[in-house]
């Protein structure tokens, strides 16, 4: 009488004579843990979002566009009738904070991606297979932080192109760029828990319109203190401002700060900003993606 076996990793019934088990999947008994997988995986997702991004350059460029031409129709158009409180070159005063509205805007190109691989059934094929539950996360915020390092790069060099200069030291600028950085890896978990919550890539799109008011009120364009007082006390907790605030320090550039206690504290709050957001979406995100379709 043959003797059914089965495998306790998978559900296939095995009998005897039928050669080895198929893969058992990640974490089983294949000599790795889950930790390894969980890399693995993500590593898996991140390629497979930079080969896109490589057969598409020109999603990359329409991702620059508007920064790019903000920053020379403020600095060009607009610069001369700006003025610093505290006084200072308006355009050496605008790069950081065009930096910064650059990193935040960005979650919206990640909503938008990820909301758009939801109604392919994209994200449903990687729910049905065994990897990480965190796998479609993470890979997705290494790839977005990949493309964001390479647009704050090209962003750097056309303000250096018109003249912007970080007077800081090569660590002041290096540890300004780091924070940069900090806060588009914070709202990249934003921008996946997003797309996984709208239907359509349309409905992605409309949240421009949130989301760029939002970069307004705050301290990339003017200093708060020229706000009205309740704007400005919003505009100065927004974490963009620390964003922006800390990294005109540490370029070197003209700092417009108030008198509040975030302002003054901009480096500290650039960095617990971005840990918050995180600490509250990427559980968020990797929750989402693990209940859709439920």
């Amino acid at each position: 009488m043959t003797t059914l076996e089965r495998n306790p990793a998978t559900t296939d019934v095995r009998r005897p004579g039928d050669g080895p088990d198929p893969d058992p999947g990640p974490g089983t008994d294949r000599g790795h843990g889950l930790a390894y997988w969980a890399v693995v995986d993500c590593w898996n997702i991140t390629r497979r979002t930079l080969t896109h991004y490589q057969r598409q350059p020109a999603a990359i460029v329409w991702q620059l566009g508007f920064p790019i031409l903000s920053l020379l129709l403020y600095g060009y158009v607009f610069g001369s009738a700006m003025k610093v409180p505290g006084g200072g070159d308006y355009r050496e005063f605008l790069m950081p904070g065009m930096f910064a509205m650059t990193m935040a805007m960005g979650f919206m190109n990640t909503a938008v991606a990820v909301v758009t691989d939801a109604s392919k059934g994209v994200v449903d094929r990687f729910r049905s297979m065994p990897m990480a539950p965190s796998a479609f996360a993470s890979g997705r915020g290494a790839a977005d932080l990949v493309v964001a390092t390479a647009e704050l790069t090209i962003l750097a060099v056309t303000a250096l192109l018109i003249g912007w200069r970080a007077d800081g030291g090569l660590l002041g600028a290096l540890g300004a760029f780091g924070l940069l950085l900090l806060l588009r890896f914070s709202l990249i978990w934003v921008g996946v828990w997003l797309g996984m919550l709208v239907p359509t890539p349309e409905a992605a799109g409309g949240l421009y319109a949130v989301a760029f008011p939002l970069t307004m009120i705050s301290s990339t364009f003017v200093s708060p203190s020229l706000m009205p007082d309740w704007l400005g006390f919003v505009a100065a907790w927004n974490p963009i401002s620390s964003t922006a605030t800390a990294t005109r320090e540490l370029f070197g550039n003209p700092v417009a700060g108030g008198g509040t206690w975030v302002e003054e504290h901009a480096l500290l709050m650039a960095v617990v900003w971005p840990l918050v957001v995180t600490l509250v979406f990427l559980p968020l995100a990797v929750r989402r993606f693990q209940r859709l379709s439920r």
